[in-house]
């Protein structure tokens, strides 16, 4: 495989899909050494076919707005791959939203969800639609105008959408009420993320911070290290955020740092059952910003316009966006002499970032494992929803335990490289030889 080669190909087809063309060229460089190793992969032209989504619709969404007033938005689904099960992956209603953005997040999940060992294949999808300002009657009419089009390609057995940035609980609720008015049929495997009452799985809101925190346990722990006592500066303050910042302080560490668009908080005092409460606050607000958190508690200081990155702490966590540390914020990190950086938000680190983290040797560790935590649930509530029943907390996070445990030790068989484990190495070959298996068994499809 000449990955350069490959991605000149690929840049002429998709020009200007930056974040994709990122995504694929990080995948391609890890696996390069052991694709090239077996040669049946290159007969089926793999590379070729896996980097390239099966499907892709694009449709118009118009609502109605409070005033009366008529909106377009524009909606997606990217079904990247089915080679392991039914794609999988959730949507994401943000301005930002374009197709290159689905279709980075859905390369990427491919990988993820083979990571979790459950038969998911990769998917993403989501609308250039914002939440922000939006009323709640504003908010229903657009997920019931979104789900026209997208019940048209997804299914139990075919597409099980979740949700992702813009898209918590009550959206869930508002797309699924429509999809089952419009099936006429209560296929509660058809979205996951639904509320406990109608189909969902306990846990499921903390899976993502959870299963990032217990995957930073393992890493430590493998390397003779604790997470008690240890202070945490993260990113951003929403559901994910949210998750981390609660299992981190309930497994004794200091949780500093907040984020959002408008800067970031910094909480010497760390973070506390009430003000982790309040981030569900915040998110609830719909105003996108953290500054109101340090008018609430005075432990806390705004920096506006700046990132967490600047303050000193133990372990870090991107938990916002994609590509939110850049190089420059890499060489304050790595100044810091950090234990540990794991990206919890999908791709949350640039390419010059991780190259930087690699090239030190910082343990470091990439979305697709660290953050499988909320898609591994996601399957578990699939699981659930097909027998019929619920599981205890206790069950939940016992499996959640046991997925996360598992993605580490497939990390570290494929990316030891003498004392250092490169977990973003380790992490795409475990991911990558599982679906090249499975496409190379199912034939040319």
């Amino acid at each position: 495989m000449e990955v350069e080669k490959i991605m000149q190909a690929l840049k002429q087809k998709h020009p200007g899909e930056l974040e994709y063309l990122q995504a694929v060229k990080e995948v391609l460089e890890s696996i390069k050494d052991v694709y090239n190793q077996h040669p049946e992969f290159e007969k089926a032209k793999i590379i070729e076919r896996l980097v390239e989504p099966e499907r892709i619709t694009t449709f118009r969404v118009p609502w109605v707005d409070d005033k009366g007033e008529v909106q377009v938005n524009i909606g997606y689904r990217v079904q990247f791959n089915s080679a392991i099960g039914p794609y999988k992956g959730g949507l994401r209603f943000h301005p930002s939203v374009n197709l290159s953005i689905l279709k980075f997040l859905g390369f990427e999940q491919i990988f993820k969800n083979a990571l979790t060992t459950l038969p998911m294949g990769g998917g993403k999808g989501g609308a250039d639609f914002s939440i922000r300002g939006k009323s709640d009657m504003e908010v229903m009419r657009f997920c019931q105008a979104y789900m026209c089009e997208l019940q048209k390609v997804i299914g139990p057995d075919m597409d099980v959408p979740a949700g992702d940035i813009g898209v918590g609980a009550r959206e869930i609720g508002y797309l699924f009420g429509m999809y089952k008015k419009l099936t006429t049929q209560f296929h509660a495997a058809t979205l996951t993320g639904k509320g406990i009452e109608w189909g969902g799985s306990i846990l499921r809101p903390e899976a993502t911070g959870y299963g990032a925190l217990y995957f930073v346990h393992y890493m430590l722990q493998a390397h003779g290290l604790d997470i008690k006592g240890k202070t945490v500066a993260l990113s951003g303050f929403g559901n994910v955020a949210w998750g981390a910042a609660k299992k981190a302080t309930e497994m004794g560490a200091k949780v500093i740092t907040i984020s959002g668009p408008d800067g970031y908080i910094y909480d010497a005092a760390g973070l506390d059952a009430r003000k982790i409460d309040y981030l569900l606050e915040l998110r609830a607000s719909g105003n996108d910003v953290c500054q109101p958190y340090a008018d609430e508690f005075s432990s806390a200081q705004f920096f506006e316009g700046k990132k967490p990155w600047e303050q000193k702490a133990d372990i870090y966590l991107p938990c916002a966006t994609q590509n939110e540390l850049n190089a420059e914020d890499a060489d304050r990190i790595l100044a810091q002499k950090p234990l540990c950086v794991a990206e919890v938000s999908n791709m949350g680190c640039t390419a010059e970032a991780v190259d930087k983290f690699i090239a030190a040797r910082q343990l470091f560790a990439p979305g697709k494992a660290v953050n499988a935590g909320g898609v591994a649930t996601s399957g578990l509530e699939m699981t659930q929803n097909s027998m019929r029943m619920s599981w205890t907390a206790e069950e939940v996070d016992r499996r959640l335990h046991q997925i996360m445990l598992g993605i580490h030790e497939q990390c570290v068989k494929y990316g030891k490289e003498g004392s250092y484990v490169n977990y973003v190495k380790g992490a795409n070959v475990a991911g990558f030889m599982k679906v090249a298996k499975a496409m190379l068994a199912q034939g040319i499809v």
